[in-house]
């Protein structure tokens, strides 16, 4: 019996399709490709086969930026280093 084939018509951002197509290029795939893989691991495991999350960033990031817009805005707040010498020796003798 010949196989038949459906076609899916899908409204995505233009961006995103963009980024992903050049990614499943690299990785030698075409959406559709992808697509037809996607969707016969969802009938084959009767679940999405990925992990659908929204990463927040840790609270040691959030606080790593917060640092960095603040030395952003206030540089002469904190210390800056014409060579490395210099940087390496106020690392070193920095008491940790």
């Amino acid at each position: 019996m010949a196989s038949l084939t459906s076609t899916i018509n899908v409204q995505v951002d233009a961006k995103i399709k963009k980024e992903a197509t050049e990614i499943l290029k690299g990785l030698g795939l075409n959406m559709s490709t992808f697509i037809n893989m996607t969707l016969i691991q969802v009938v084959k495991r009767n679940d999405i086969p990925f992990k659908i999350e929204n990463p927040k960033p840790s609270k040691e990031l959030l606080e790593a930026l917060k640092e960095g817009e603040e030395m952003l805005k206030h540089p002469e707040n904190y210390p800056s280093y014409n060579n490395w010498k210099d940087l390496e020796k106020a690392l070193l003798d920095e008491e940790i």
